[in-house]
């Protein structure tokens, strides 16, 4: 089962990565980034996705030009994750192939993304916007549209914004902070899947 999870790996290093993706992928969490301005990203994500790509979605996060893309798709990774929405960033993703997911705060932006060829949309930051706002932005964009909130989104937040209109999240500190274990992210992973599955129904 594919949960509309994604795991944000901020601050990760190398050598716990595969650790630490080992348990997320165990716990049921199979949409994975290690965003940009990790330590060594670039060889995190070619870790993970030699190790993993067959079972999970492995990319970048903090994705901001098309030269990064270009990097992140010649280390194996899938998946590009933005903050922010640059249609250079969008074409060069859909260019090689892989999912894109730009961060968006308004209909304009949302709009532009769409027409840029994103795959979803990144609500970003959603706590900002609210669930009153994510369920204003869903009367205008087209129902298929796949959005994810992300930017202080807890598990007890999850039933809420679903009702909202969001279809999935990007998690952080809910799954890993820097220095955390892997049997602590296991921990925290299951929480996040009980959370989830239990809203899903």
């Amino acid at each position: 089962m594919s949960r509309g999870i994604i795991a944000i790996l901020r601050g990760i290093t190398s050598g716990e990565v595969l650790d630490v993706t080992a348990a997320l992928i165990e716990a049921g969490i199979t949409r994975i980034e290690v965003p940009l301005n990790s330590p060594d990203a670039l060889v995190s994500i070619k870790r993970i996705a030699e190790r993993f790509g067959e079972v999970a979605l492995i990319g970048a996060g903090t994705v901001l030009s098309a030269a990064e893309v270009d990097a992140v798709a010649a280390v194996g990774g899938r998946l590009i994750v933005s903050p922010n929405c640059d249609p250079a960033v969008i074409a060069a993703t859909k260019a090689n192939g892989l999912q894109s997911w730009p961060g968006v705060l308004s209909p304009t932006e949302c709009f532009t993304a769409l027409r840029a060829g994103a795959d979803g949309l990144k609500l970003f930051p959603a706590f900002h916007m609210g669930f009153a706002g994510l369920g204003a932005m869903r009367a205008v964009l087209p129902p298929e549209t796949l959005v994810y909130a992300v930017g202080g989104v807890a598990p007890e937040d999850f039933r809420d914004w679903r009702k909202a209109g969001a279809d999935g999240f990007g998690l952080g500190t809910s799954l890993y902070r820097p220095g955390d274990s892997a049997a602590e992210v296991a921990a925290k992973a299951r929480e996040v899947v009980e959370a989830w599955d239990t809203t899903a129904s």
